[in-house]
């Protein structure tokens, strides 16, 4: 595993073997499918002293759109009260294996988190190779996040309709919804895709709960023109596939920026412009 992969991804054999005293695990698991309760999941099995990060509760809630990213003091307040610092050496993950840890884990780093990774396979894979869980809510002490927003990290739907062009937008959400040939989950968006943008669904980066592996993951990037010069935007439904993308992308040292609106407030009516059918070649690709 290369350098860049290491310092976004963390395995569970590695960390068993090596020892894990020192590491901060969060539970980030979201389920779009409100069946599913992340919490109670959370309290009834998680990893060593692991703490519960809500996706939708530290978020912007003066925002009508979902768990869009908090301002830095509320991350902050939120980080602290769960024990956490900037300089602590996180480890994310989730109950399914590789879904919404990304969003929380893009979400520490954007706030100036110095060390955190994603445990590739989640919960899943930490069962597999013998690692213990624990129930219940550990005591945690609260503590100080300094929290710094990087504005790099992020774009608005205005700055990336003026973009449009000129930077490899990717969208992590489903083949048949980029082409509007199926419905949104959300009720009352439009059906398609942001014009020019490059479909790539998380499954085509995602086996098994984990990230490809880089050589296969470094060959679906450099196909679509997403490994230097134009700039890349990810994005999704709400943005949290889109973090998927931003997590591959990062393994491999390519930089990109997550489009947080995505597709609740893009395809919003009102939104920005709609196309259907299959992508056209974007910027990196003619």
């Amino acid at each position: 595993m290369s350098d860049t992969r290491s310092a976004s991804l963390a395995d569970s054999q590695t960390l068993l073997c090596a020892g894990f005293d020192g590491v901060r695990f969060v539970d980030a698991s979201w389920h779009l499918d409100r069946d599913r309760d992340a919490r109670a999941e959370y309290d009834a099995e998680h990893l060593p002293n692991a703490v519960f990060f809500d996706i939708d509760a530290v978020s912007d809630r003066a925002s009508a759109l979902p768990h869009m990213l908090p301002s830095p003091d509320v991350f902050a307040e939120a980080a602290g009260a769960l024990g956490l610092t900037e300089g602590d050496d996180v480890v994310v993950y989730d109950t399914v294996g590789l879904f919404s840890a990304p969003r929380a884990w893009w979400t520490f780093r954007t706030m100036g988190a110095k060390r955190v990774r994603v445990l590739d396979g989640g919960l899943p894979a930490w069962r597999a190779a013998g690692g213990p869980l624990e129930a219940g809510d550990p005591a945690s002490r609260a503590s100080r996040f300094a929290a710094t927003m990087a504005p790099d990290a992020v774009v608005g739907r205005d700055e990336l309709e003026a973009a449009l062009g000129r930077v490899v937008l990717l969208d992590a959400r489903p083949s048949a919804r980029f082409r509007g040939e199926a419905p949104e989950p959300r009720p009352g968006l439009r059906s398609g895709h942001a014009p020019g943008a490059v479909s790539l669904p998380v499954s085509e980066v995602v086996r098994d709960g984990r990230l490809l592996p880089e050589a296969e993951l470094r060959t679906v990037v450099s196909n679509l023109g997403a490994k230097g010069g134009a700039p890349v935007v990810t994005t999704c439904g709400s943005g949290v596939t889109a973090a998927i993308l931003t997590l591959a992308l990062a393994t491999l040292g390519v930089p990109s920026r997550l489009y947080d609106g995505s597709w609740a407030e893009w395809g919003a009516p009102g939104g920005g412009p709609v196309e259907t059918g299959a992508q056209r070649p974007g910027p990196a690709s003619r």
